[in-house]
């Protein structure tokens, strides 16, 4: 066996949070493929990521060795001040009273926070920037609507790559909003808010 330690450390991430996230989606009605609740596409989306990671965790049995680099100092440091950040968010935000607190808000603000700070590093952007605009999207999808949220999703996560142009982005951002429109609003009507609910 060679052993890939990135590609094993990856698969775990991936497996991990594909348990993690189906269990949590466990509270949503899933429905059938011809009628699809909430918790349908998370469910198959979950699904995915695991199969994804059982993948990556074979080929990570015998394309090795990949070693990993050593974390400087910043890298440490920032991890552990994301972490406790993020948990001191996530805390807060249960303590207070109304949408912040409301469901699983409380999770999504201390991932979004706990990532933020991370992604300080620049090391560390990709990986969490990216990981801080799927939160904010779960986070923004109901108030905001689905167009908001993509776009402002869209945005942040360009921040993770220095080559992004505003017109790319811009670009994206349009054909995201009429591509997820198109076949959850339009084609699967699906009922999430496409606009600010004020």
């Amino acid at each position: 066996m060679k052993l890939n330690t990135k590609d094993l450390i990856s698969a775990a991430l991936l497996i991990g949070f594909a348990v993690v996230a189906l269990w949590l989606n466990t509270d949503h009605t899933l429905g059938t493929a011809r009628r699809m609740g909430p918790g349908y596409m998370p469910m198959l989306a979950f699904w995915l990521l695991l199969g994804l990671g059982v993948i990556v965790l074979l080929l990570g049995l015998v394309n090795g060795p990949d070693p990993i680099e050593r974390w400087t100092g910043a890298e440490i440091g920032f991890l552990l001040a994301g972490a406790v950040a993020g948990v001191a968010a996530g805390m807060a935000a249960a303590g207070m009273s109304g949408w912040v607190a409301a469901g699983w808000n409380p999770l999504g603000i201390g991932l979004f926070v706990g990532c933020m700070v991370v992604s300080v590093v620049k090391s560390w952007r990709p990986l969490f920037l990216i990981s801080a605009a799927f939160s904010l999207f779960g986070l923004i999808l109901e108030p905001l609507g689905l167009m908001l949220a993509i776009g402002l999703s869209v945005i942040l996560s360009a921040f993770a790559d220095e080559t992004h142009t505003p017109k790319g982005v811009a670009g994206l951002v349009v054909f995201l909003c009429a591509l997820c429109w198109a076949v959850f609003i339009y084609e699967l009507d699906i009922r999430v808010p496409v606009w600010p609910q004020f």
